[in-house]
């Protein structure tokens, strides 16, 4: 009888400790405990303090729900501990992946993927469902913080979005179900000066999520329905005119998206951290090496109207060939040919008859100058034999504009474009875009993404806005926000139409988003004729890498300020903004990152000493640094401060 009873109680002890599952990171600073009852739940800790409680989450199908009633029958757990290379490295040559991971398998064929990394944590569901294509009525994303937390977010009341609204603060008691959605990424900061940035990667083949508030404190995923018919809407742009009552129609057995929380304690461990890379699947392309990211002249911003020369300037063939040169006789590999280089936006095989874009070809080649071509996705997806076609041409790659959405139809829209485009040797870049969410580094031919409140929204892109952005848009991945202006002012006198387009902030913050902000395709949006007439700050411009070895955030807080060293080679490159909120700001940046015993050159922009009334005011300096040694940056309202740091020659 007592060997009964005790069998019982040893298997019913069992029983209950199958009920709690934790992991923890690698250096012990993050953990997550899992609740396994009649739902899975999960709470996070930095150290003791909770960041979220009690989070639940599952997968409904049409005939069952995943993570209701879990019934655990094994997990497994494994520590990994490796170096990658990604193919575009955006921040660093060689990125580091180590996390502790913890897969549960359910009865039911699935699963579910817990990571743990010192900077954050990840999850996901994975399926080896019958039959073999399933459908996803919804997936239960619920988010609870143990306090009030402010959110800085984007807005939107509509699926139907270019995720390019300005940055609200929202706190989380506040964000109930009145208020408008989020795009993702969004990041929360705690009382404790916590900060947590939510995103996802490895998106494909189903629905991008948003943020919706339903209760204080307490918010949940929200997914646009998969469309199933489409009526005319334009040349650019159709209206959806069926929905289903899923959000994606999917294989039974697949990987499903992370989920995931960048988790830090200072502001500037935001800027170095590379989830979306160390989630998302690895380069699908089995030659790389014809990717050439690299800087790009484009036209638009501009209304392609250089002056001072002696033809009328215009979208015809004079003007791009003048673009063309300016590129030579800069080092830049690329201009774009946007809106206006067809003779309609939708056929893309006949050239505006006001151009021989063959004859530009062929005078691009002779300047080591390829051509981009802009085209809406509606042309693209009416006529996917142009990535042929231009290749055939000798075009380098494609502009795409317009997509305005991320339901499950558009996310794989984005996947078709980017393998078909390699095939035929074209890179992409997406305007009009949803955020980075892997795909880039499966298919490295993605140069960038917009997605992103970028200086073509003129008195939109205001520097307190794009303070946000190397903390929470560019943090999940590359971002063209077409930086560049010559002409510049600050926020109180800003006036700006095409063609003499302005940037708000100072000419030294304009040069610094080169080095802050990271894109595969970084774009030279003002007028050349503007550039030949500040011909050292174009001269430092274009000197400013597009990918790098390594970056080391020196000081940032998010809104208000970021300073940031890259490296390339043995050149490293410092980039500073700071938003209006101050008058001046000044901070003392020690040189330690660079190699003992040896000397450099830096050369320097700052902010004028009247910059903050006259943006366009700047001043430029040369001096020999060494390792150690401390140095003064200081910048206006608005304004910045940046340098490229060579070996002493």
């Amino acid at each position: 009888m007592r060997r009964i009873i005790f069998s019982f109680l040893f298997f019913l002890s069992l029983s209950i400790s199958a009920q709690k599952e934790a992991l923890s990171s690698p250096d012990g600073s993050l953990k997550i405990q899992i609740n396994l009852k009649d739902s899975i739940t999960y709470s996070v800790f930095l150290g003791s303090e909770a960041i979220f409680e009690n989070n639940s989450l599952s997968l409904k199908l049409k005939d069952q729900v995943l993570g209701r009633q879990p019934k655990l029958i094994g997990r497994k757990t494994e520590t990994v501990n490796k170096q990658d290379k990604p193919v575009v490295p955006i921040k660093f040559s060689t990125v580091s992946n180590h996390y502790n991971e913890l897969k549960l398998n359910f009865k039911g064929n699935y699963s579910l993927e817990f990571r743990a990394y010192n900077n954050g944590i990840a999850y996901r569901f994975v399926t080896n469902l019958k039959p073999a294509v399933i459908a996803v009525y919804d997936e239960e994303f619920i988010l609870n913080t143990p306090a009030d937390y402010i959110a800085n977010l984007q807005q939107t009341g509509s699926f139907k979005t270019s995720y390019e609204d300005a940055y609200s603060k929202v706190n989380t008691k506040d964000f109930d179900s009145k208020t408008k959605m989020a795009t993702l990424p969004v990041l929360l900061n705690s009382s404790q000066n916590h900060k947590i940035l939510i995103s996802e990667s490895n998106l494909t083949d189903y629905p991008a999520m948003f943020l919706k508030g339903i209760a204080p404190n307490k918010m949940k995923g929200v997914f646009a329905q998969a469309p199933l018919a489409f009526g005319d809407d334009g040349d650019r742009s159709v209206k959806i005119t069926s929905q289903a009552d899923y959000i994606a129609k999917t294989a039974g057995k697949r990987n499903f998206p992370w989920r995931y929380f960048v988790i830090t304690r200072e502001d500037k461990q935001l800027l170095e951290n590379t989830m979306t890379y160390n989630l998302a699947e690895s380069n699908k392309i089995n030659d790389p090496s014809w990717i050439k990211p690299g800087q790009v002249s484009w036209e638009w911003w501009n209304d392609a109207s250089p002056y001072h020369v002696d033809f009328v300037s215009g979208y015809n063939e004079a003007t791009y060939k003048y673009y063309i040169d300016f590129a030579s006789d800069f080092g830049i590999p690329y201009i774009i040919m946007d809106e206006g280089w067809a003779k309609s936006t939708t056929d893309p095989f006949t050239p505006n008859p006001d151009i021989n874009l063959f004859e530009l070809i062929e005078y691009g080649k002779k300047k080591n100058v390829r051509i981009v071509l802009w085209l809406t996705w509606l042309t693209v997806e009416h006529h996917f034999e142009l990535f042929k076609t231009f290749s055939d041409w000798g075009i380098a790659g494609v502009k795409i504009d317009f997509m305005d959405r991320s339901d499950q139809w558009m996310v794989n829209y984005y996947e078709r474009v980017v393998k078909e485009a390699a095939k035929h040797r074209l890179f992409v870049d997406f305007h009009g875009s949803f955020k980075p969410a892997g795909l880039e580094y499966a298919y490295p031919n993605l140069l960038s993404y917009e997605g992103v409140r970028g200086l073509e929204q003129m008195g939109g892109a205001t520097p307190d806005n794009s303070l946000y952005l190397p903390f929470i848009r560019n943090a999940v991945g590359p971002m063209d926000f077409t930086p560049g202006a010559m002409i510049n002012m600050q926020p109180n006198v800003y006036r700006s139409e095409r063609p003499n387009s302005a940037g708000m902030g100072t000419r030294a913050f304009q040069m610094a988003l080169y080095v802050v902000f990271e894109s595969g395709l970084q774009m030279l949006a003002d007028n050349p004729t503007n550039y030949y007439q500040n011909k050292e700050c174009t001269e430092f411009i274009t000197q400013v890498p597009t990918t790098w070895d390594e970056t080391i955030a020196l000081e940032a807080k998010a809104g208000e300020y970021a300073i940031v060293a890259k490296r390339k080679g043995s050149q490293w490159f410092i980039g500073a903004i700071a938003n209006g909120s101050q008058e001046k700001r000044a901070f003392k940046i020690r040189l330690d990152f660079l190699d003992k015993s040896k000397e450099y050159d830096m050369v320097s922009f700052a902010d004028g000493i009247n910059a903050g009334r006259q943006a366009m005011d700047y001043k430029r300096n040369e001096r020999v640094v060494s390792q150690g040694q401390e140095i003064a940056v200081e910048m206006v309202k608005n304004g910045g401060w940046t340098a490229k740091i060579s070996l002493k020659k």
